[in-house]
Order: C-alpha cells, then structure tokens, then sequence
C-alpha cells in the first residue's frame, strides 16, 4: 500500500475570522468567529491537507493595551509592553482556534492534535521601518501626556486626525520564524499548528545571539509568506473580508479575479491603483514573496468559501507564470 504524499498548507486567517464587526467583540464573541473558521479548516484536514495557521491580532493587542493602559491611570497596575501583549494575544486566539478546531476534528472522527507555538520573528534591528514608526497603537491620550511619554519612555507618538494623539511603532519586515525546527517538527508529526500569530512576537539580536522583544508590529500575511517559504507548503491561503481579489476595486470599472500568474500579481500590484495600501496590497505582496520563493499555489478568498476555493470554484488563484 502507497502512502499518499503529505500536502502543507499555510492558512493566513484575518481579523474577520476573528471579529465579524463592532457590534461582535467580546471573548464569546470572538470565540464563536474563530469556531465557524475552524469549522473551514476541518474541512481541508478532512480533504487531506496538514496545515499550519497563521492569524491577525491588531484588535486583540489593542483591547490588552487599554485594559493595561486603564488599570494604570485607575489601581497603578503596571502597564504591559507591547511584545508581551502580542504573546498574550497569540495565547489567548490560539486557545480559542485550538479547541474549536479540536472539537470540529473529534466531531469528525479524525484523529489529529493541534498545538499552538507562541512565537518569536526575528526583525533587523536596522531595518528602516524604525527610523519611521506608522502603526498607530494602543488608546488616544492629550498632548500633555503624549510629550512626557515621548520623553520618558521614548516613545513616538502623533496626532491623530483631530482625534488625539496616539502612539506609533514600527513595521519590520520579518526574517526568520525563530520556533521554526519545532512548528516543522510538530508538521511532520501530523499536528496541526496555530503559529506566528500577529505576525509574530518580534525580536531583535543586539549583537550577542540574545533575542531581545521590540515595540513593533509585523505584518501577519507577510509573516505567514515567510513560513510557507521556510517549510515548503504546496499552498498558501490567505483568508480574508472578501470571495476574491479585484482591479480596481469598489469603482465603476471594478474586475473580480478568479487567476492571476505572479508576473500579471507583480504588474498590478507596481501599477498602484488595484490594491488597497492597508488592506490587500500586503497580501499580493506577501503572495508575490511566496511564489518567487519557490511557492507553487496561492488563493485569496473568505473564509466561508475556503472549500470551494480548494476545489477551484470560486477564490483567485495565484499561480507561477
């Protein structure tokens, strides 16, 4: 009897997997998201594939920071850092992912484990994302406060479109999963892994080999690219707000993608007009880095449509070429 051959999946689920809208943020809430998305990924278990997932946790980390920042200014609670909120984060939706996934796969009959690895991302330290800090975190406060902050603790901080003003941090690049040997690992041995959560927790080498934690954000599709280059998945699938990829999206001439070869993914995202700079434009360049890397597949689509996709029904597919 043949074996079949393992197929490896990185499945890069966003923040609507996790919080459907402003009226659905509690844990409940979140808890609820993350089990109609699990129940998806069950079904690529099912069809066959291992699969490691990646996820957001810009609204998470926020929640953990003002939670920090109120017990603060209130009880004089120490506040957390911002490397530590991301780990708590990628506990807390690991949790949730893991056991809605767990539930999902015994409810099924199938007999697999899934394990979720708190996990650092090397950045370089030089990178110049931090010469120009742009994510804004954390909640709004006065002037008064922004400037002692800036000058206490060396924070950067702006003005927020008449709305305060607010903390910023930088943006790395990512270089290398430093859990990477134990998330390969646990895929060999048929475990399912929640990994480099938010991107991952992000740590710089000072110079001595001692990874140090660093107020920063990386970009979790990017970080999820990453890792499907460093273990060579068949496919990478970026779960997101919409069924497929448009040109020129929510205008007149708007044109829904159902192929797309990397050479034709390069060309539009380098024309500027298709791709939203917050929103998709990450994830064709993530797609992009992927594929040039030795990547074979990449589909974009929801989450409710993750199995159609796999079948070729519906997602835009982004292929060699």
């Amino acid at each position: 009897m043949t074996t079949q051959p393992k197929k490896v999946a990185v499945v890069a689920i966003g923040g609507n997997s996790l919080i459907k809208d402003a009226q659905h943020q509690t844990v409940e809430d979140q808890y609820q998201a993350a089990r109609e998305t699990t129940c998806h990924i069950a079904d690529m278990i099912e069809a066959g594939w291992d699969v490691a997932i990646g996820h957001g946790n810009g609204p998470q980390v926020g929640f953990i920071l003002r939670r920090s920042e109120i017990a603060a200014k209130v009880e004089g609670m120490h506040e957390v850092p911002l490397d530590v909120c991301g780990a708590d984060s990628q506990g807390a939706i690991g949790y949730a992912l893991q056991q809605t996934l767990q539930n999902w796969l015994f409810q099924r009959k199938i007999h697999k484990n899934v394990a979720t690895v708190i996990t650092q991302v090397l950045v370089d330290r030089n990178d110049a994302a931090f010469k120009n800090p742009s994510k804004p975190i954390g909640g709004f406060m006065g002037e008064t406060e922004a400037r002692r902050r800036e000058a206490e603790m060396g924070w950067s901080v702006v003005e927020d479109a008449g709305r305060g003003w607010r903390r910023v941090v930088a943006s790395p690049l990512p270089k290398e999963v430093v859990e990477l040997d134990t998330v390969k690992a646990l895929i060999d041995a048929g475990v399912v892994v929640i990994t480099v959560g938010g991107g991952g927790i992000p740590v710089i080498d000072p110079g001595d080999g001692h990874y140090v934690g660093t107020a920063a954000v990386i970009d979790k599709d990017y970080a999820s690219s990453l890792l499907a280059q460093s273990i060579k998945a068949d496919l990478l699938l970026i779960s997101t707000a919409v069924e497929k990829v448009a040109l020129n999206f929510g205008k007149p001439d708007q044109k829904w993608l159902d192929r797309m070869t990397l050479s034709e993914a390069r060309q539009y995202l380098a024309e500027g007009k298709h791709f939203a700079k917050g929103s998709m434009a990450p994830k064709i360049q993530a797609i992009i880095w992927y594929l040039e890397n030795g990547g074979k597949h990449a589909i974009i689509t929801n989450p409710e449509n993750i199995g159609r996709a796999l079948r070729g029904e519906t997602g835009t597919h982004i292929v060699q070429g």
